[in-house]
């Protein structure tokens, strides 16, 4: 392999050693890696520049922790990736008794008869409940290691789709990056913490767009309580706008929640940035008529040219990143996500 074509030369991130960059690249090429080679060898790179500039043993366990988590946990989703997953959130405390674990279960049976898997935290409570109602074969569990409380479901405990991990972070980017949906049942600390953090990620574009159900169980007002308090004391007081409450949807039955989340698919598949242009890729190609009511509608968001069909970009080809399907594409302000997510409904809406 000529030098203009090794990782090393592709890369601006390097060691500051020509020769050890060479070296390293030809670790991978002994290693008969030729896909990605221009990453893995950064990561190589980043590797090196630890050992000689960290020198918190604390540190560099962390971060070798973490790299092993992230590792094995996409080892055990890729098998997996043609299959939407919906991720249940909810409290490890639930008694089977309790109308939250007849719901779980019953939006974990109802999602997985979509042709849906399941994740969860894979320990008890709404977790169990949402496991048994997809069956062991439709459910992973991403299990947080702690001195107490969970423990990995004994419906899962021996199952190869059950990932147990050290860190909050590296669970929660499992949780984010595989899942196309979220249901939210009533839980602690753990629950909000993780409801919070999702909407913040979909309000600031750091992850993509996608239903988020909070179903209410039956006499319960959990959800209620949290959206009055959202409305009054976040949207009321200016701290986010009011288009924000549409990442979420309050239901109250479970084949409500089933609708919301399937009906986000209805039409739309999914999304990515390529250079300054966002993409939407759709299940049907628009018509003209239809782009030009997009457009009058959605205009307020779109910088640099009209939302229009485009062509699969060179990045989605050489990624294969549903390189068949039709697109759309636009400038977007990068700002108003929650308008995005109105031009996904829109869209959804549209379906013959």
């Amino acid at each position: 392999m000529s030098d203009r074509r090794t990782p090393s030369a592709r890369s601006r991130y390097r060691t500051g050693d020509s020769e050890l960059d060479r070296r390293l690249a030809e670790v991978l090429a002994t290693a008969g890696i030729d896909r990605n080679d221009d990453l893995l060898f950064e990561m190589l790179v980043s590797v090196v520049r630890m050992g000689r500039e960290y020198r918190d043993r604390g540190d560099l366990k962390l971060a070798n922790s973490a790299l092993k988590e992230l590792r094995y946990s996409a080892s055990v989703f890729e098998p997996y990736r043609d299959i939407r997953k919906a991720s249940i959130f909810g409290s490890a405390r639930t008694r089977v008794d309790d109308p939250g674990y007849r719901a779980a279960r019953d939006f974990g049976r109802a999602i997985a008869e979509q042709g849906w898997m399941v994740i969860t935290g894979g320990g008890p409570g709404i977790m169990e409940a949402g496991i048994e109602g997809a069956g062991v074969d439709a459910a992973f569990g991403v299990n947080i290691m702690l001195p107490f409380e969970q423990e990995a479901a004994a419906i899962l405990a021996n199952d190869p789709k059950l990932v147990n991990y050290r860190y909050f972070f590296t669970r929660k980017l499992a949780f984010m990056k595989e899942s196309s949906a979220f249901a939210l049942l009533p839980g602690g600390f753990g629950t909000l913490d993780e409801a919070f953090e999702l909407f913040t990620l979909m309000q600031t574009g750091r992850s993509p767009i996608c239903p988020v159900v909070l179903i209410e169980p039956e006499g319960s007002s959990y959800w209620q309580s949290w959206m009055r308090f959202t409305e009054t004391e976040l949207a009321g007081r200016s701290l986010i706008s009011p288009d924000d409450m549409s990442f979420v949807k309050v239901c109250e039955h479970v084949d409500e929640a089933v609708d919301e989340v399937c009906h986000f698919y209805r039409r739309y598949h999914s999304m990515r940035f390529v250079g300054r242009r966002l993409v939407l890729r759709l299940l049907d190609r628009p018509d003209d008529d239809e782009l030009a009511e997009l457009n009058a509608e959605f205009g307020d968001m779109v910088t640099g040219g009209p939302i229009a069909v485009v062509d699969t970009s060179e990045s989605e080809l050489e990624d294969d990143d549903v390189p068949d399907l039709p697109r759309i594409g636009f400038g977007f302000d990068r700002r108003s996500y929650a308008r995005l997510r109105h031009l996904i409904d829109r869209i959804n809406d549209n379906a013959a």
